[in-house]
């Protein structure tokens, strides 16, 4: 069997592996989940070194450390063997607690409109407080869009490309910038560096998702109008996977949100859909994440077949 080929087998079982289990409380509740240690090791180099009059160039340095971090502890886990590299590849693609989250905002909102913006401030950054229905539902929409690509392609696509340590770098970047990559009086010097890797490294599973999206929902004709409306987001990767959910379950999605009690008027995505989400859309946005998921197993096992049978 091939590097390729045992790559390929590896990731094909921590995907399955990782929509059956995904994150069992019994075992998070008794050990430090890896993101969580991922998130202590940049707050401590972020309070390290977030000062001074050299913040940028030490932002660049606290990026370099994760790197070179990353390619450690990738590589000495992959010396265990192909049976770790699959657990830890499963613990770190995360399709299953996605969906979950997602479709929590979903019964919440079947439940009760505050019971849906409970559920939705699990997941989004922005207030939730004074969200009507339909916004509720866009947010878990486009979170759920964004975060199929930073937390299920991202991850299979550098896992791809880089093993175990591909995956782990990929992780500590996209950690890092979720914490220290704002455009804040704290962070936007510091996190400077952190924020543009990790748009770099999302570029192409951005891209990637987009097309899973459109392929498996019957738009990938779309692909100009995806692309027109990609470039209205705010984030160079993050609005190709939204543009695509929002065409392939035909809503609107972004718009005017509100951040820190401030109402920022963002553009519409697919301005021409539904501007009145559901819970019913919430739930088909879920479906058309699993059907992409499952697109790239089927992929995966295709590529593989036809290396062992080279």
């Amino acid at each position: 069997m091939t590097t390729m080929t045992t790559t390929l087998v590896v990731l094909i079982f921590a995907m399955l592996l990782d929509a059956v289990l995904g994150e069992p409380k019994w075992l998070w509740s008794r050990l430090p989940h890896p993101a969580v240690l991922m998130g202590r090791l940049v707050g401590a180099l972020e309070a390290r070194l977030n000062h001074g009059d050299r913040r940028k160039q030490n932002g660049i340095w606290a990026v370099v450390v994760l790197v070179l971090v990353g390619l450690c502890v990738g590589w000495a886990l992959a010396a265990f063997g192909p049976v770790i590299s699959c657990l830890v590849a499963a613990i770190l693609i995360a399709q299953n607690s996605l969906c979950a989250h997602v479709m929590d905002v979903a019964k919440g909102l079947r439940s009760s409109l505050p019971d849906g913006r409970k559920a939705v401030s699990m997941i989004v950054s922005r207030d939730t407080d004074e969200m009507t229905g339909p916004q509720v539902a866009r947010s878990a929409i486009e979170s759920g869009a964004e975060n199929f690509s930073d937390g299920v392609i991202a991850p299979v696509f550098w896992f791809l490309v880089g093993g175990l340590p591909g995956l782990i770098i990929y992780k500590l970047v996209n950690t890092a910038d979720s914490m220290i990559g704002y455009r804040t009086e704290r962070y936007e010097q510091f996190g400077w560096a952190a924020a543009r890797l990790d748009d770099v490294l999302n570029v192409i599973p951005a891209r990637l998702s987009s097309a899973l999206i459109a392929m498996v929902t019957g738009h990938w004709r779309e692909g100009d109008a995806v692309a027109k409306d990609a470039a209205l987001h705010r984030s160079p990767n993050a609005g190709w996977p939204e543009a695509a959910m929002a065409r392939a379950i035909g809503v609107a999605l972004a718009g005017p949100r509100s951040y820190d009690g401030e109402m920022r008027p963002f553009p519409w995505v697919n301005a021409a859909g539904s501007k009145s989400s559901s819970a019913r859309d919430v739930a088909r946005s879920v479906t058309v994440l699993w059907t992409a998921w499952g697109a790239v197993v089927v992929l995966l096992v295709a590529f593989a077949a036809l290396l062992s049978l080279g």
